[in-house]
């Protein structure tokens, strides 16, 4: 049968691809073999590094230098398109929704009225004020009491968890349209204790109880899955409900917001505000940005029609959100986008009882994500068991998918042992004499300058890392302008703490982003699985 990832597959041993040459039965692909690509490719690339340095380290070095020089100018142009982005956020935020609706209304609309919000909110052990300051935010929307149905999803695995839901249903009730509670059984075959499995629960009790049962019309239904510390911008959903509304083809749709890592800010050790500073802004970035093909990130809406055609979240995925996008493209033939609603909501970051705990609390929730390098596999075989689907399109989808997954495996290997290991082993390739440097500084600093000259790869070396140091350093006071007010006096401690972080950038984003995403990537080629775990973030 062809490949199916995670609640799709019956046969975990042999896998065929869909297809055949001739009448030529399917050629069975080991779903090993297409988890394992990045990983394959990574350790290829080590091997690659290993060989190159000793054999062609001129070849080498500028392999290096032009993958240092290309990432340099990605951030460039990540850099601008962040300042695309806050300008957007700040005209949407000036937006009439309900006006713009009635301005932009056709034949296709759906009535303002009719439109349904069911948001979902997978949780495992959250806190009671976590869950409560989620479901204020979510209480303060627009029209949340006409409009939005709230789906408490908890894991049989956690204890009590019935008892807690139904606490805040009490609590909440008469806030909006319903609040409710499911139950995910533990043990299911073929499932995993994860929130996809937990996210697919829900919305088949959706089905079944708001549509079946009570009458909902499913045409008019946008389902949003969030995580349990999501803080939606407070017209998130009235801009929802336009766009929803207004679009002929919202069954077609996914929409996402931009996230910013900005709910316990001030909570976090200063030394991870810049890594998570680097991500709020390149995740902007991608929705902001025309020219490049964002993806749903942690919290996001589709509507139900799409998502019961699509077959539902599949039931043993950890990184949910590619996977669930992927798994609709192709279910409806290569015509799904992702279109954004720039009004950012706020999450929260990792945290821990000190700078070790929290680094180790960041590391865990990379190696999570990270498990995400399935997708490529997932998506080659789609595209290989789905010939009718436009191939180019496919294609773009893959190299987007690819691109992000290998830069952070494969190339980062190549950027930093292709960097590094050539002079370690030929020293007489470096720039710097530092032995004539120190004996003679004048000599020593001309036959540097010579060497720059006549070799350009230090020369693209050298922008590159000034221009990424730049990028940085601008990416923190991009982040900075836009965070929530203090909720503490800056410290000595604190300030002497973010100082540090931006020499130390470099080994934090080996510790938290390089090595948890080459640990990922390796487990998958060798197939040793990975057990869900939620992140501390209180």
């Amino acid at each position: 049968m062809p490949y199916r990832s995670t609640g799709e597959r019956r046969n975990k041993t042999q896998l065929g691809v869909g297809w055949s040459l001739g009448g030529l039965p399917p050629t069975p692909i080991p779903e090993q073999v297409l988890d394992g690509l990045p990983g394959f490719a990574a350790w290829l690339a080590l091997l690659f590094c290993i060989v190159s340095a000793v054999a062609f380290p001129q070849v080498l070095l500028t392999i290096a230098a032009l993958l240092g020089f290309y990432s340099s100018v990605r951030f460039l142009i990540a850099g601008l398109a962040n300042l695309r982005g806050l300008r957007l956020i700040r005209q949407w935020e000036q937006i009439d929704w309900r006006a713009r609706y009635e301005r932009e209304r056709h034949a296709d609309s759906l009535p303002w009225e009719a439109v349904v919000h069911i948001v979902i909110i997978p949780n495992y052990k959250e806190p009671m004020s976590v869950l409560r300051r989620t479901l204020d935010s979510l209480a303060a929307q627009h029209e949340a009491s006409e409009r939005l149905i709230v789906v408490l999803a908890m894991e049989a695995a956690e204890a009590n968890c019935a008892e807690k839901a139904e606490t805040l249903v009490r609590e909440y009730e008469g806030r909006f349209r319903l609040l409710d509670y499911t139950v995910h059984p533990r043990g299911l075959p073929g499932e995993m204790q994860c929130k996809s499995a937990n996210e697919a629960w829900a919305a088949r009790w959706v089905r079944r109880v708001v549509v079946e049962e009570l009458g909902c019309n499913p045409d008019y239904m946008c389902v949003t899955t969030m995580d349990a510390d999501t803080r939606w911008h407070p017209q998130y959903f009235a801009a929802l409900t336009c766009l929803f509304a207004n679009d002929p083809k919202r069954d077609l749709r996914f929409w996402q917001a931009p996230i910013r890592y900005h709910g316990n800010i001030w909570d976090i050790n200063p030394l991870l505000r810049v890594v998570n500073a680097y991500s709020t802004a390149l995740e902007l970035a991608y929705l902001a940005a025309p020219w490049w093909k964002a993806l749903p990130m942690s919290s996001y809406s589709l509507s139900l029609r799409l998502l019961e055609s699509s077959g539902y979240w599949d039931v043993d995925v950890i990184a949910d959100e590619w996977h669930m996008f992927i798994k609709a493209y192709f279910a409806k033939g290569g015509q799904v986008t992702l279109e954004p609603i720039m009004l950012p909501f706020m999450a929260d970051a990792t945290v821990g009882e000190n700078v070790i705990e929290e680094l180790r609390e960041r590391y865990r929730q990379t190696l999570r994500h990270a498990w995400g390098s399935k997708e490529v596999g997932y998506t080659i075989a789609k595209i290989i068991d789905h010939p009718e689907v436009n191939f180019w399109r496919s294609f773009r989808l893959l190299l987007r998918i690819a691109h992000d997954i290998l830069l952070a495996g494969a190339g980062w290997i190549i950027l930093t042992l292709g960097s590094q290991l050539p002079l370690i082993l030929h020293p007489s390739l470096g720039p710097v004499n530092l032995g004539l440097v120190l004996s003679n500084p004048q000599v020593g600093l001309a036959d540097a300058a010579a060497n720059l000259i006549a070799n350009p790869v230090w020369i693209i070396i050298s922008i590159s890392g000034a221009l990424v140091v730049v990028l940085g350093f601008s990416y923190w006071l991009l982040d900075v302008s836009v965070r929530p007010p203090r909720t503490r006096p800056l410290t000595l401690r604190e300030a002497l703490w973010t100082l540090a972080s931006f020499p130390l950038l470099p080994l934090l984003s080996l510790i938290v982003l390089a090595i948890p995403t080459l640990q990922a990537q390796t487990r998958l080629l060798l197939g040793i699985p990975l057990q869900f775990r939620v992140s501390r973030k209180v």
